[in-house]
């Protein structure tokens, strides 16, 4: 092939498939195939990029695609732009409003409510006419303040007002191994306690999406189960002015409907074998590769529970900010076709870990020296264990 002779691609697997245009598919599909590029020595800097400007396919699966770019520019690409109107659930974590700066470039006060009103409003138009958005937001702090932010909340408001969105309902997920913020006053002033939940809104335009409760029952209760044998319980009127009928409890359902209070025993429930493994998997390949991992993944449960509750086999998924594609592989898992965006270029190479048959589908910047070869995975490992890395 000729891979070994070129003496740039020493280290090429730590920056290959970094901040490149993409190209249209056409790879073989024996197992794994990648386009691999010989970058001239003195072009890797131009490689190494956050972000890029124009969004594109950065790698395929039978179920999904990737694309490497901002969501504004993946809004006006075509993989995105042609399936209007065929997205059933758009399930995403934005960029939270934090004081301080991340990498992905946050946005604060007014300016953030904005740009997440103005993004959702255009998501909304991928939705089908029974479609669902589902947005995972954490909390905020006044800068210097011990006083909450409302920025998150009238951020909803404004998602509803300028969108057309209904809320559905709202959920709130509790992460307990949270570390505790703000540090400044749960720590060492010890004048607050731990912000340790996250909000999520579930929203449509129709007052009726596709949902079905059925899908994500969890186990009954010891005492529920207990009911169920000895065929006694209360009934009668409730301080609350409900009746229990002396049949109500009598028909087993499979399953606990569950709350909209949702604890990591709840979304235990929802972590299948091949989510588990997705996950260690990806976590693997950062390692083997030297790539970073990303610090705020959602909680692959919190995917699982969604898409299940809110989707079929068949139908797509998207999520307008991936990060290390979560629900892509999530998506997969479950028979659904997925659709994912992400900016941060190792957060895209990343993701790649967390699929086993995917196409790798990357093109040199217009103007480098680059050559080209098309290669499998094993022969790009093979390489790579040749050169010492």
């Amino acid at each position: 092939m000729g891979l070994a002779a070129t003496q740039s691609f020493k280290h090429l697997h730590r920056y290959v498939n970094r901040a490149l245009a993409p190209i249209q598919p056409g790879a073989r599909r024996d197992g794994v195939t990648c386009t691999l590029f010989g970058v001239t020595p003195g072009k890797a800097s131009e490689l190494n990029s956050e972000h890029r400007s124009e969004a594109g396919v950065a790698y395929r699966t039978g179920f999904g695609s990737m694309i490497h770019g901002s969501i504004e520019d993946a809004l006006q690409s075509t993989p995105v732009s042609e399936h209007a109107g065929a997205v059933q659930l758009v399930l995403t974590s934005p960029p939270f409003p934090l004081n301080r700066k991340k990498k992905y470039g946050n946005k604060d006060g007014q300016a953030y409510i904005d740009w997440l009103a103005d993004t959702c409003s255009l998501l909304g138009d991928l939705l089908t006419d029974d479609g669902s958005l589902v947005i995972e937001i954490g909390n905020a702090w006044e800068p210097g303040k011990p006083v909450m932010s409302t920025l998150a909340l009238r951020a909803l408001l404004e998602v509803v007002e300028r969108s057309g969105f209904q809320l559905c309902q709202q959920f709130v997920c509790h992460n307990p191994a949270r570390l505790p913020s703000p540090a400044q006053w749960v720590n060492i002033e010890r004048i607050r306690v731990k912000d340790a939940f996250t909000h999520v809104w579930w929203m449509s335009r129709t007052d009726r999406p596709k949902a079905n409760n059925r899908n994500i029952l969890t186990e009954y209760s010891d005492a529920m189960r207990k009911l169920f044998t000895s065929g006694k319980y209360n009934a009668g009127s409730r301080p609350s002015e409900f009746h229990i009928g002396e049949q109500s409890f009598f028909t087993n359902n499979g399953g606990a409907i569950p709350p909209n209070a949702l604890t990591q025993d709840h979304l235990s429930n929802f972590l299948t074998a091949a989510n588990t493994s997705s996950n260690d998997d990806y976590l693997r390949y950062c390692r083997e590769h030297e790539i970073e991992i990303h610090p705020a993944r959602m909680h692959p449960g919190l995917v699982e529970f969604f898409i299940r509750f809110l989707t079929d086999e068949g139908d797509w998924v998207m999520d307008p900010f991936a990060g290390s594609n979560t629900t892509g592989a999530t998506a997969e898992a479950l028979g659904r076709h997925w659709l994912c965006v992400e900016q941060q270029s190792d957060y895209v190479e990343g993701s790649k870990g967390r699929f086993d048959n995917l196409s790798v589908l990357e093109a040199p910047p217009s103007g480098s020296r680059f050559s080209i070869v098309e290669a499998s995975m094993a022969d790009f490992e093979q390489v790579s264990r040749q050169n010492g890395k």
